[in-house]
């Protein structure tokens, strides 16, 4: 199983931005955690990051007949990005959305997510683990 794992605006900051929301835990650490978590669900990934929303909405296209799933952390472009939800839309490669945090306990702006309308799952709250948790839904259900 080929997973695509992206990660959006200001993740790259995690372990120096809001450690009290996100953790003390670096980005580095985040991607070591997945590859780890991918290798023993024996599935293939890939990873990327990007402050950008057209970025992220090419790496969505350029993933269609590559990628068997896509596990997203759109960050701030959750709440915001109907090109994302479109793009993802467009590929239909099973997705599963995931948040570091609870969005859905913090502020209001923070509890709609565009991205949950083409998405399969929406995990939150679960800190890394949540990836890992998206990993393997991903490959139960192929």
């Amino acid at each position: 199983m080929k997973i695509l794992v992206i990660n959006g605006p200001n993740l790259n900051m995690l372990g120096i931005r809001e450690p009290g929301i996100y953790g003390d835990r670096s980005f580095s650490a985040l991607e070591e955690f997945i590859r780890a978590s991918a290798k023993e669900l024996e599935a293939e990934v890939s990873l990327f990051q990007s402050n950008h929303e057209g970025e992220i909405v090419d790496v969505i296209q350029s993933a269609y007949g590559v990628f068997d799933g896509i596990v997203i952390n759109p960050a701030a472009y959750t709440h915001t990005s109907v090109a994302i939800l479109d793009a993802l839309k467009a590929v239909a490669i099973p997705t599963v959305e995931v948040h570091l945090s609870d969005i859905n306990s913090r502020e209001e702006f923070r509890q709609h997510s565009f991205v949950s309308l083409a998405a399969q799952k929406t995990i939150c709250g679960l800190g890394f683990d949540g990836y890992k948790e998206a990993l393997a839904y991903l490959c139960e259900n192929k």
